[in-house]
């Protein structure tokens, strides 16, 4: 799984002109599953998430995970973030996992984050979406599992 992390004040996914999912201050997190993916992934990224010390503390040193500070994630599925553009210019999309699989892992994702206590909001899995965010900092983060273990 690859993610792109962004601290934010603020985030939002709409659909259609309504809005699906929305935070206040927390971590947006824009998530690519692979083919090769598990439950593994998974865990390896709900542990990261939310232990990510990337919100200031009293001395704005970057100290304070997202549940510290009393935080949310607005998770965003993005299988373009498996875009493989080496060959040509067209991107593709051959490592993405397929859609009922990647489904079910982005869905496992946010229940182990829900499972920690940790406030999560969704974009609506498959549909095109527009994302709205105020990144704070900036401070943004690339995670990938497949370069953990």
């Amino acid at each position: 799984m690859r993610a792109v992390v962004q601290r934010v004040t603020e985030a939002s996914v709409t659909v259609d002109g309504k809005n699906v999912g929305a935070i206040g201050p927390g971590l947006l997190v824009l998530l690519g599953v692979a083919r090769e993916d598990t439950e593994k992934d998974g865990a390896y990224l709900a542990e990261k998430l939310a232990g990510l010390r990337i919100f200031e503390d009293e001395d704005e040193k970057m100290n304070l995970s997202v549940a510290q500070v009393g935080g949310s994630i607005l998770l965003v599925s993005q299988f373009t973030l498996y875009g493989d553009v080496r060959h040509g210019k067209r991107p593709s999309f051959t490592q993405a996992a397929a859609p009922e699989e990647a489904n079910r892992l982005y869905e496992a994702l946010a229940d182990k984050l829900r499972a920690k206590g940790i406030p999560v909001a969704t974009g609506q899995f498959q549909a095109h979406m527009e994302v709205a965010l105020v990144n704070d900092g900036p401070v943004t983060i690339l995670l990938d599992s497949g370069k953990s273990f």
